[in-house]
Parts: C-alpha cells; sequence; structure tokens
C-alpha cells in the first residue's frame, strides 16, 4: 500500500471512530430531559470576585439576555467556574449528531463565545494558531486541518 493510501486508511478509520464516539455520546445524553438544558462550563484561572455575570467579555456579552450565566468558584480552589447555557431551547433535533456534524447545533456558537471569554479572562486576548500553517499539504494534513476547524465549535478535537 502506498503511504497516500495508508494516510487515507488511517483517516477513515480516525474518522469512524470519532463518529461513533459521538454516537455513544447522543445516545448517553438522550436520557436527559432536553439537550439544550445543558449548562456549558469552563474553568478559569481567576479569584470568583474577578469574575462577574454582570461584566462578561464581549463573544458572551453578545448574547444578551439569551442566556444564563452561573459563576461560581471551581473545586479544590482551582479559579472560578462559568457556565453559561441558552434560555429558549431549540428542538431535540437540533442538538442531535447529525446537526452537530453539520455544524447546525446552536450550542457550537455559544461554545466558542465561552471559550473565547475565557482566553478574554486569562490572557486578556484571543489566542489563535499561527496562520499560515507551517505545515506541508499532505492528505494526512488537510485532514487535521479541517478536524481543526470542525473542532472550533465542538470544543474538542
Amino acid at each position: 500500500m502506498t503511504p497516500a493510501g495508508k494516510s487515507l486508511t488511517a483517516a477513515a478509520a480516525g474518522l469512524a471512530a470519532g463518529t461513533a464516539v459521538l454516537l455513544r455520546r447522543a445516545k448517553a445524553r438522550s436520557s436527559a430531559k432536553s439537550a439544550g438544558d445543558r449548562w456549558l462550563t469552563v474553568t478559569i484561572y481567576r479569584e470568583p470576585g474577578e469574575v462577574r455575570p454582570d461584566e462578561l467579555p464581549s463573544p458572551l456579552r453578545e448574547y444578551g439576555d439569551r442566556i444564563e450565566t452561573r459563576v461560581r468558584p471551581a473545586p479544590g480552589d482551582r479559579g472560578t467556574e462559568l457556565a453559561v447555557r441558552l434560555r429558549e431551547t431549540e428542538p431535540d433535533a437540533a442538538y442531535s449528531v447529525p446537526a452537530r456534524l453539520a455544524g447546525a447545533d446552536p450550542r457550537q456558537d455559544l461554545r466558542q463565545a465561552l471559550r473565547e471569554a475565557k482566553s478574554l479572562l486569562e490572557a486578556g486576548e484571543v489566542l489563535r494558531p499561527d496562520a499560515p500553517p507551517t505545515t506541508h499539504d499532505t492528505p494526512g494534513g488537510k485532514l487535521v486541518g479541517l478536524l481543526s476547524r470542525r473542532a472550533g465549535g465542538e470544543g474538542v478535537l
């Protein structure tokens, strides 16, 4: 088998494994009341008094009254937990695996805004990877690039 064939085979296997994980997670979440009722949470390396729900960074402030916000000390004295969720939920189909894969899950933009808010609170700016990348355009590199772009809405690669 050629190196390109091996790369494509490995990429296909990785994609199949990722899809299986998403399906398993979706099945586990189906027992919850609604996927839209879930809180999205990040831990911020700041004292609880420094993170105030009435003074959120701009990515979350743009949501206005469409989100609920919860701020509390993180377990183990490790900073502050900032949690958000959408007030009005969409039909459960909007949170399904196909909707997530298509980038149509309404929580994906909120996840991105929450990560950007964390970065602003901790570093004062939203950190981005180097552009242009310093890698060569190979089939494996293209796949990693695609997955990295899709990970922005999910929070995981």
